[in-house]
């Protein structure tokens, strides 16, 4: 598992994820976040989003959409792409993510989260134990708070990928 705020794996999108291979390997629930990992911020569930959870229902996935947002924006997204939601998750806290765990009846040896912050997400995802996939964010034009932020992501991730290259 990853440590810290250091993900496991690294992709450029939730969409390439090869989520045949991971039920395959034992993974049974996947914990998403919303924004800049689905679809940019406050977007919409768009087609994209819609038909990347049908086929995760199709392969047998259990699906949370986890978010520091309050109800109804994850609310209007989490029902557009027909997923379980919990709003106001305090991430990086752990709480959250295992409650999401809970209500999918999954565990942290078979739960992958995937999310665009390594502050929050990832972070998170590693204090509650769980398997975390950082993605490239769609757009760096954010509030001003995670601009902040990625700012000191760049560091980490750097270091992250020379560790990584060998």
């Amino acid at each position: 598992m990853g440590r810290g705020f250091f993900p496991d794996l690294r992709v450029s999108t939730a969409y390439a994820i090869d989520y045949e291979g991971m039920y395959r390997k034992g993974y049974r629930g996947i914990i998403f976040d919303i924004d800049n990992t689905l679809v940019l911020p406050d977007a919409p569930a768009d087609r994209g989003a819609e038909e990347l959870f049908r086929q995760l229902r199709e392969i047998g996935f259990k699906t949370m959409i986890l978010s520091n947002n309050t109800g109804e924006r994850t609310r209007l997204f989490a029902e557009a792409v027909g997923s379980d939601y919990l709003t106001k998750a305090r991430k990086p806290l752990p709480g959250k993510y295992r409650e999401a765990m809970r209500l999918m009846g999954t565990d942290a040896s078979d739960t992958f989260f995937v999310g665009d912050q390594l502050f929050t997400d990832v972070w998170g995802a590693n204090n509650a134990g769980i398997m975390s996939i950082l993605t490239t964010p769609f757009t760096y034009d954010e509030e001003l708070q995670i601009v902040l932020k990625r700012v000191l992501e760049r560091p980490l991730l750097s270091m992250w990928e020379q560790k990584n290259r060998t």
